[in-house]
């Protein structure tokens, strides 16, 4: 069966709830296999779906089943896995479908205490999914009631045949109540498959999806396991990124968090995706093209269409949801012959997805640690050596000589070659800032809890300032945890912070002259009332 892709989840007919929970877990329209295989179910049709891993499949049976819901006392959606890793996985995805609308999933399988279990599915559980003998033993137990089942889903079945669990899932479908919608998923269909079929299905709708041949040529790949991804971005950026590059997010919200983290940070970046315009979209891709911007941070379904060349590099912030996406996106480097460089980042909990890519796509991902902070300061000198160098070669700079010849006069030629390059890269900050001994002696007495020192900021609750706006300027300019962050006193027109001690010079240092909301702050030591 063919169908053509919807636009987004809302052509589905779905639930608006249904559709904010997957708004937030990322997914922007529906994949082939969701789009020809929910309309369908919905309908109330048994459906036989030919799919590979990694196609959206879960989401495919995972949608339909969470809007068909309509009694949260009884369990009425039965998944079969072969696997107790896939019944985990599967369960987390579907929790995160039904979360707006009160509907959940739990996992049983074996290895894990069964009265655990037990205790689990007597809290208003509406879909269980497990592995088809730790079913039986629930069944068998009578600590799973079948009355009320509607569904039946067998995930992966050619896997579950070759394991040897044919006679199980018969015995599991003999005692289901006999007008349920069966829905059977394979990325294969041997003989006893294509049996049950015809023994426990009626009429089913048959979905079947070709997975296109995935490669990724010329293009070197590597991957980054951190729980501070923006930390770890930024210090790629500062040491290695020099090009043109596009930053790939799974939501809106995250390519907005992103794009205000960097440019707060001093990067040229620029977010694209599906809430702007499409003036605001010529805007950026204008930048981008012309070079003013450097850094494009978009979602996948706002980068189709974008054609530019010279990209050297992609950055998965957030990995995507399938290694059809994966591909996708690292395949705007490496264009025209050119070799390009493609960077994942992961968090432990997806190192199975990023395994899952390696092996669909027939790819190998190398681990690499990120630069660590002195990389990162080398880096930077060796960036204004080499631009000292440049200067000098070009042999321009005689009408600066009586300026430095007066200088010495008083300072050294490594004093004053020093200041300059402060100059060069601080600039108006370098003669802003106060000299480190008024500093501690201004810290010394704030009024600020032991441990702790008061700021003052010039601006408040007439700028629409929130703790918020502010605890998250300081961590992101000051690389401070948020938690770190003290006491927050909001007036009118002015604010309090407390933040500890041993940082206290460093946040004064990154907010000085700095902006929250597009305010110009001055930050300062706090003053005790005499």
């Amino acid at each position: 069966m063919s169908n053509t892709q919807k636009e987004n989840f809302g052509e589905l007919l779905l639930d608006k709830k249904i559709v904010a929970a997957l708004t937030d877990m990322g997914f922007e329209e529906p994949s082939p296999i969701q789009a020809a295989t929910i309309p369908l179910v919905l309908e109330g049709n048994d459906i036989i779906g030919q799919a590979q891993t990694g196609t959206g499949k879960t989401a495919a049976f995972g949608i339909p089943l969470v809007q068909s819901i309509t009694d949260h006392r009884h369990i009425q959606a039965l998944i079969m896995t072969p696997t107790r890793e896939l019944a985990i996985q599967v369960a987390e995805e579907v929790g995160k479908i039904g979360r707006t609308t009160r509907v959940r999933a739990l996992p049983v399988y074996g290895g894990q205490p069964i009265e655990r279990q037990i205790r689990a599915l007597k809290n208003n559980v509406q879909i269980v999914i497990g592995t088809p003998g730790r079913l039986i033993d629930h069944i068998n137990r009578r600590t799973i009631k079948l009355d009320h089942i509607k569904f039946l889903v067998l995930d992966e079945a050619d896997e579950m045949l070759d394991m040897g669990f044919v006679d199980d899932i018969e015995e599991i479908m003999k005692n289901l109540p006999a007008d349920r919608q069966t829905l059977l998923f394979s990325a294969t269909m041997p003989r006893p498959i294509l049996s049950l079929t015809k023994k426990y299905m009626k009429a089913p709708k048959s979905v079947t999806i070709t997975k296109e041949e995935l490669t990724v040529p010329l293009i070197e790949q590597y991957y980054f396991e951190t729980k501070d991804k923006v930390e770890g971005l930024c210090r790629l950026l500062d040491t290695e990124i020099d090009g043109k590059l596009i930053i790939f997010c799974r939501t809106k919200k995250g390519v907005d968090d992103l794009s205000i983290a960097l440019s707060s940070r001093g990067y040229m970046a620029e977010g694209l995706h599906g809430d702007l315009s499409q003036n605001q979209r010529d805007r950026v891709m204008k930048k981008f093209r012309e070079g003013s911007v450097d850094i494009l941070i978009a979602t996948d379904v706002a980068a189709r269409g974008i054609d530019i060349d010279n990209i050297t590099h992609v950055v998965n912030f957030d990995i995507p949801q399938d290694p059809e996406s994966y591909v996708h996106r690292i395949g705007r480097t490496g264009r025209a012959g050119n070799t390009g460089v493609a960077m994942t980042f992961i968090t432990p909990r997806e190192f199975r997805q990023l395994k899952l890519i390696e092996r669909t796509v027939k790819t190998k991902i190398v681990r690499r640690q990120l630069p660590t902070a002195a990389n990162v300061i080398e880096r930077q000198r060796e960036q204004i050596i080499s631009k000292m160098q440049t200067v000098l070669e070009l042999n321009n700079f005689h009408d600066y000589m009586p300026i430095a010849e007066s200088l010495l006069d008083d300072y050294s030629a490594e004093e004053v070659a020093a200041a300059a390059l402060k100059l060069m890269q601080e600039g108006i900050k370098a003669l802003e800032a106060p000299q480190d001994d008024e500093i501690a002696a201004e810290l010394k007495n704030t009024g600020a809890r032991p441990g702790m020192v008061r700021l003052f900021m010039n601006i408040g609750r007439s700028q629409k300032i929130t703790v918020k706006d502010i605890v998250s300027t300081i961590a992101i300019e000051a690389d401070i945890p948020a938690r770190d962050v003290g006491l927050i006193n909001i007036y009118d027109k002015f604010t309090f912070v407390e933040v500890p001690e041993d940082v206290a010079e460093k946040v004064l240092g990154a907010m000085h002259r700095n902006t929250i909301k597009g305010y110009k702050i001055n930050v300062e030591p706090a003053r005790v009332r005499r």
